[in-house]
């Protein structure tokens, strides 16, 4: 949780299905409220006009807007350039997607966060560098990349996504089925996804839904062991002790930095996996 923020009240993180029994898409997040300080709200007040595109429906909505498409014309329109275009799922507090846009200014760069907290302070580390190639949009993910043409982003980028440990919230784990095939279609031909996490349950779970789906290849070339049956919060120190398999995993991604939170799992001891997935369709 994001120091300061307090989770939302039950009724606005309910499952699937609202009282009235309105069909709802299951999220990979919690809506959280909670004032900025006063150097975030500053932050938010001199850099939004700036880096934070409305792809959303409202003020309070995080769903796109409808009819909403998003292609080569949009990063026209938001970076006024036809240069590729590189999507971050999860900025977190913004120091990746930053410094990747500082180091390459002949890129594009959309960062997608929920949280106010982490946008504002992608704003900050932006306006601070004077940073010309970076945007930002507080959307749902999944909704967006629905809603995205085919063949239109170079790359995605999905770091330390929420590893939701309990058995019964793994449907909430952003990396999906569906999502999956958006993002592949999303890609140019040979478009790359990228993914990391220091959850080791997590990492098997990323084997088990991208590994086998033929619009995405597997790309990496590091050997690694992981247990072949999933664990939760509960019971997870077993996981030790069930049947292994080797999987295909790739080297740490140079491109990105090593964060507070990367650096802090590592010294809680747990191993960061790395991912990388080709694209595979006709874009």
């Amino acid at each position: 949780m994001i120091e300061g923020v307090q989770p939302e009240s039950p009724a606005r993180a309910a499952g699937p299905e609202s009282e009235s029994g309105a069909h709802r898409p299951v999220l990979s997040f919690v809506r959280r409220s909670g004032r900025l300080d006063k150097r975030l709200q500053k932050a938010w007040d001199r850099y939004s006009s700036e880096y934070l595109i409305e792809l959303n429906d409202s003020d309070t909505s995080l769903g796109v807007r409808e009819g909403m498409r998003f292609g080569r014309n949009s990063i026209k329109r938001y970076w006024g350039n036809t240069h590729p275009l590189v999507v971050e799922v999860g900025t977190g507090q913004g120091e990746n997607i930053a410094a990747a846009a500082a180091a390459h200014p002949e890129l594009n760069f959309l960062a997608l966060e929920v949280y106010d907290p982490g946008i504002a302070h992608t704003m900050l580390l932006a306006g601070k560098q004077g940073l010309t190639n970076l945007r930002i949009a507080q959307v749902n993910a999944p909704e967006l990349f629905a809603c995205m043409d085919g063949g239109s982003i170079a790359e995605v980028w999905t770091f330390f996504p929420d590893p939701w440990p309990k058995m019964k919230h793994h449907k909430r784990r952003i990396i999906q089925d569906s999502f999956a095939r958006a993002v592949s279609e999303a890609l140019v031909k040979d478009g790359l996804w990228r993914i990391a996490t220091d959850i080791e349950d997590y990492a098997l779970h990323v084997h088990e839904v991208l590994d086998t789906m033929n619009c995405l290849t597997n790309v990496g070339d590091v050997t690694v062991s992981l247990p072949t049956e999933h664990v939760g919060k509960g019971n997870a120190g077993e996981a030790a002790n069930l049947p292994h398999q080797d999987f295909i995993e790739s080297a740490r991604f140079e491109g990105r930095v090593l964060t507070n939170f990367e650096n802090k799992g590592i010294a809680a001891g747990r191993v960061i996996h790395d991912f990388t997935y080709r694209a595979v369709n006709d874009n």
